[in-house]
């Protein structure tokens, strides 16, 4: 059977960045932290060098499908710890407001109270300032970067008429025709 891909391109680890495997254990450390792996039996990683290379355990169907996905997945701890990931947010609305006091965001979503969230470890959350509201979620755990957006973001979800809300700045709100205001017969 032949390989994945994506699971046959080596992973290329930069300078400054130490890799550690123990048993299906991967720990990589750089510049903006140190995310830790645990990988299914049915891939085997090796390091040559400054190259990253994982490859299946035998032929079998687990070991095909698990191959591209353990090999993106450590590719993404590589680039987290390099240059890191981040998901900016756009917020739309009169009066809808963001702040970020420490490691907490408080949103004002037109709610009764304002909406605190707490950034867990290795999450930083950035309002940068100018004449839109938004807010930057940044990281160096892809998948938690994109949990926090999204827990962000429900907050109060864009809705198609106005297009109020919180959407991501890359997200294309599909738009609704209001009510016609003509009179029925």
């Amino acid at each position: 059977m032949s390989q994945s891909r994506i699971g046959k391109r080596p992973i290329n680890v930069p300078a400054g960045v130490k890799v550690d495997i123990k048993d299906q254990t991967i720990t990589v450390t750089g510049p903006k932290g140190t995310l830790s792996r645990t990988l299914r039996p049915e891939v085997s990683l090796s390091l040559d060098g400054s190259t990253l290379l994982v490859q299946p355990v035998g032929d079998s169907k687990m070991a095909r499908s698990l191959h591209g996905l353990s090999r993106t997945l450590v590719s993404n701890m590589v680039e987290g710890v390099t240059t890191g990931f981040s998901k900016t947010l756009e917020i739309n609305g009169v009066g809808y407001r963001a702040a970020v006091a420490g490691s907490t965001l408080t949103l004002q979503m037109g709610y009764s109270h304002p909406v605190a969230i707490e950034a867990p470890t290795g999450i930083t959350f950035v309002v940068p300032p100018g004449p839109k509201p938004s807010v930057v979620v940044s990281g160096a755990d892809k998948q938690l970067v994109g949990d926090m957006a999204a827990k962000v973001r429900s907050v109060r979800p864009p809705e198609p008429y106005k297009g109020k809300g919180i959407k991501y700045a890359t997200e294309t709100i599909r738009r609704k025709a209001g009510k016609s205001g003509g009179k029925k017969k």
